[in-house]
C-alpha cells in the first residue's frame, strides 16, 4: 500500500496475513468463551454483567477478541427468542431438551448467522462444529452440523444459493 505523505510502500500499511490470521484466532478464542459462558448463563442463571466480570477476571483474554466475547455473549441473550424461534423448525426435539452445551454452541451460531452478516455463513457452520467438538457430547458435533446445514440457507439464503452454484 502507499503511504499518503511518502507515496512509498509501506508494508505496515498491508494487512497481513498474519494479522488476518491472529483476528481469526482471537475471534475463534472469543466464541470458545462465549460458549463456556452461555453454558454457564443457562445452567447458574446469574446475571450476564457478572459472569462477563468473573470470566474476564478468571481467564486470559490477550489472545482473545474481547469486544466480540462481549457482543456475543449479550447479543444471545438479548436475542433469545429470536434465535430459538429460528432454531426450533431445524430441531426434532425442544430446546429445553437439547443438551446444554449444544444448545450454547447453537444460540452462538445461530446469533452469528442472524447478526453477523460479515461472518460467511460456513465459517459461522465450522467454528459451531468445532466447539461442539471440544465441548459438546461424543456425537455432538454431528448433531451441531445437522441443525446448522439445515438453518443456513433459511437465514443466509442468498448466500448459500451463491456458494452452490
Amino acid at each position: 500500500m502507499i503511504s499518503d505523505d511518502t507515496d512509498q510502500f509501506n508494508p505496515r500499511d498491508a494487512k497481513s496475513p498474519e494479522a488476518a490470521k491472529g483476528k481469526s484466532a482471537k475471534r475463534r478464542e472469543a466464541r470458545q468463551m462465549a460458549t463456556q459462558a452461555l453454558y454457564q448463563w443457562h445452567m447458574a442463571g446469574h446475571s450476564l454483567n457478572e459472569i462477563e466480570a468473573q470470566f474476564r477476571v478468571d481467564n486470559d483474554f490477550s489472545n482473545v477478541d474481547g469486544t466480540y466475547f462481549r457482543e456475543l455473549l449479550h447479543g444471545v441473550a438479548t436475542h433469545k427468542t429470536e434465535i430459538d424461534t429460528a432454531l426450533s423448525p431445524c430441531l426434532d426435539l425442544t430446546i429445553e431438551e437439547l443438551d446444554p452445551v449444544e444448545l450454547a454452541v447453537l444460540r452462538l451460531s445461530t446469533f452469528e448467522l442472524l447478526k453477523r452478516i460479515d461472518v460467511p455463513y460456513r465459517v459461522v457452520i465450522n467454528e459451531g462444529i468445532e466447539l461442539a467438538k471440544v465441548y459438546g457430547s461424543t456425537d455432538g458435533h454431528k448433531f451441531v452440523n445437522g441443525v446448522l446445514d439445515k438453518l443456513a440457507p433459511r437465514l443466509r439464503e442468498v448466500e448459500v444459493k451463491a456458494h452452490k452454484r
